[in-house]
């Protein structure tokens, strides 16, 4: 039918559809719908918004060299803060980094030992290497990064495992293995932000983060308490280590009580009462400024520390440290994978500390941006963390992500600009070369009870979690938390990742794969008022004859595969809630209408469905309108033919409520032309 200048069909009535865009408000808007009703949806393939204010566009008629500057500070965010940094910051940057260094040290020395079980000086390397590197390339100003808990025992039992399965306890292998791991992780997480999937920390569930993040804690609590009661070498030699499933370990605990060694339980559990009663000391005297600065853990570290070296604990029987002398950087090098190690298992674990460490590091990056208002970049935040992770596999450091406390720490102390993390990793490198020699009678025993005191950390959240899910009776979150945890307790760490990141992946696909469509109904007393029938159950009515359906999202392949089914069950029953085994409960249809205000789009795929659809109906002499199309979607219509098989523009209507006059205007007409017969 050919349209007039204006886009509206000739001969057609004022309120037939109009291409041309009508921003008035119509009677039948859905304006009670709830805030989330467009905006709830998480689809795999949007792309964050990248940080514009932060990072200004290139004018279109700038010079090469304008260009390069521009991009330069882009991807190396340090271009862009360095040359505007002010002298007036650098005491609280270089508090801030101190402050961080002192808890950062003895943290890398118990994660690299205890957790990952390589020699200390790896975890300061891991502390130095990416926390140079997160300077340069990062966004965040207050996020720590190095070696974390969950990561450091996902690498150890890596390593165990693969040296299990080879047969091998040579500490060069574990080394090699580790090195592999971290330039894997460098590798894979550049390759997220160079793909740009920074939306990855949307995807996986909080249940089931939460259920593997407690059920890790424990396990860690679990490991660590062998070396607590003084009983590792005897779990050595009853083949208990890194490979031995959680429930081996507590058994084993139990069995041989008995013979825990006296003085090292006295270490560690003294040394654990020491850190909580600290931090339990600083969160009440909050009125107390300095105290929040004090690094209890470092005080913890060197208490212990002189203690044994001046009544010689360690000939009593008590685990020391013992180092080397005071080391170095090692020149960078691409690790070799050992003999007999496959390549492709090392890399499965790499996706998974992958992701596990980027979900961490960006919920921190985005709390702390929030809080200081400025911008950050999910994307940026990927590469940084994935450049900074190969330089790490290349000097022998271990996987290092954000860190919770330390980023606390930092924001506290005055951290103003990545400078801080900069002056931490110098320091951290000080002590790579001087300050080893001086842990050499630092008790294993405490360094077991930092890592359980960070372990209850990751246990703080746990019951307001499980509270909040059975106050909402979320029964099906709840589920999912208490799979992971079980799963990753019974089995082993691994399944526990690779369970709560698939089931977040899969209820992503469940909920995308899922069209958003509403059946509408007639509101009493109100001829063009029209509302969603399951937000106003008894009011809203349903109309003889006339199915009217609410698109309330754009249309593409993944969400129109059950499309055909979804809009039959609302014909038949007029709610999806209704087991498909019941009797149909609405009258035969004769007219369906589709409310497509809220489908900003649809592509091919969709498309091609929306005209089966109408054919479907057409064979069964059920007519098909189509209101508020928009404009971009228009063309795809008509491009498709969908515009002319739906009926042509005497079947698009600008209001629902002109679609039903004209429905009503053809039942009328042809009622009288049978009363005529």
């Amino acid at each position: 039918m050919a349209r007039s200048n204006q886009g509206q069909p000739s001969g057609s009535s004022p309120h037939r559809y109009s291409p041309v865009n009508d921003d008035s408000s119509d009677s039948d808007d859905n304006s009670e719908s709830t805030p989330f009703a467009k905006h709830s949806r998480v689809h795999l393939y949007q792309q964050p918004e990248e940080d514009d204010e932060l990072y200004p566009k290139v004018s279109p008629g700038a010079d090469l060299w304008t260009t390069f500057r521009t991009r330069l500070r882009y991807y190396v965010p340090v271009f862009r803060w360095l040359p505007h940094y002010s002298m007036d910051g650098f005491g609280h940057d270089f508090i801030a980094g101190l402050t961080v260094a002192c808890l950062i040290i003895p943290q890398s020395l118990s994660y690299a030992t205890a957790l990952a079980h390589l020699d200390p000086i790896h975890g300061l390397y891991s502390a130095f290497v990416p926390g140079v590197i997160y300077s340069i390339f990062g966004t965040s100003r207050q996020l720590s990064v190095g070696p974390e808990a969950l990561v450091s025992m996902l690498v150890g039992s890596a390593i165990a495992q693969q040296q299990h399965a080879i047969g091998s306890s040579d500490p060069k292998t574990a080394l090699a293995i580790g090195c592999i791991i971290t330039l894997f992780v460098g590798l894979f997480t550049f390759f997220l932000g160079f793909v740009r999937l920074g939306f990855l920390d949307s995807v996986l569930s909080r249940a089931l983060l939460r259920g593997f993040i407690t059920a890790v804690a424990v396990v860690v609590i679990i490991e660590q308490s062998i070396t607590l009661f003084g009983l590792r070498e005897l779990a050595e030699h009853f083949g208990i280590g890194e490979q031995s499933s959680t429930v081996e370990k507590v058994a084993f605990i139990f069995e041989n009580f008995g013979d825990i060694h006296i003085l090292t339980t006295i270490v560690s559990f003294s040394s654990i009462a020491f850190l909580l009663s600290f931090g339990s000391l600083k969160k009440r005297l909050t009125k107390v400024p300095f105290l929040a600065f004090i690094p209890e853990i470092l005080l913890c570290v060197i208490l212990y520390t002189v203690l044994t070296g001046i009544f010689r604990w360690d000939k009593d029987g008590l685990a020391i440290l013992a180092p080397a002398d005071a080391g170095g950087i090692q020149l960078p090098s691409i690790p070799s994978a050992p003999e007999g190690v496959p390549v492709r298992s090392l890399f499965g674990t790499a996706v998974l500390i992958s992701i596990i460490g980027f979900v961490e590091s960006i919920v921190i990056t985005k709390q702390y941006a929030t809080k200081h208002n400025y911008s950050v970049s999910p994307n940026r935040e990927l590469v940084a963390m994935g450049v900074a992770n190969i330089f790490g596999g290349l000097f022998q450091a271990i996987p290092a992500f954000g860190s919770l406390s330390r980023s606390k720490i930092n924001d506290k102390a005055g951290a103003r600009t990545q400078l801080a993390g900069f002056i931490t990793a110098l320091i951290v490198l000080l002590s790579i070369f001087f300050l080893l020699p001086y842990f050499y009678y630092l008790p294993k025993a405490v360094l077991a009870g930092i890592i359980c005191v960070a372990a209850l950390s990751l246990l703080s959240e746990t019951p307001h979690d499980v509270k909040f899910m059975w106050q909402i009776q979320a029964w099906f979150d709840l589920g999912l938390l208490l799979l992971t945890f079980f799963a990753t307790i019974t089995v082993s760490v691994e399944a526990g990742t690779l369970i709560a990141i698939a089931l977040s992946f899969l209820l992503v696909i469940k909920t995308s794969t899922y069209p958003r469509i509403t059946i509408m109904g007639r509101m009493p007393g109100a001829k063009g008022k029209f509302r969603p029938i399951k937000d106003y159950p008894g009011i809203a009515e349903h109309i003889d004859g006339v199915l009217i359906v609410k698109v309330e999202e754009g249309l593409y392949f993944a969400n129109t595969g059950q499309l055909k089914d979804r809009l039959h069950r609302l014909e038949v029953f007029g709610d999806m809630s209704v087991h498909p085994s019941e009797e149909a409960r609405l009258s035969p249809v004769d007219h369906v209408i589709f409310d497509v205000e809220n489908m900003p789009s649809l592509d091919a795929s969709a498309a091609q469905i929306l005209l089966e659809i109408v054919d479907a109906y057409h064979a069964r002499d059920i007519k098909v309108y189509f209101v508020k199309l928009r404009e971009n979607s228009r063309e795809l219509f008509e491009k498709s033919g969908l515009l002319e098989r739906a009926g042509g523009e005497r079947h698009f209507f600008r209001r629902t409520a002109d679609a039903m006059d004209h429905i009503e205007r053809e039942s009328l007409s042809l009622t009288q032309s049978e009363v005529q017969v």
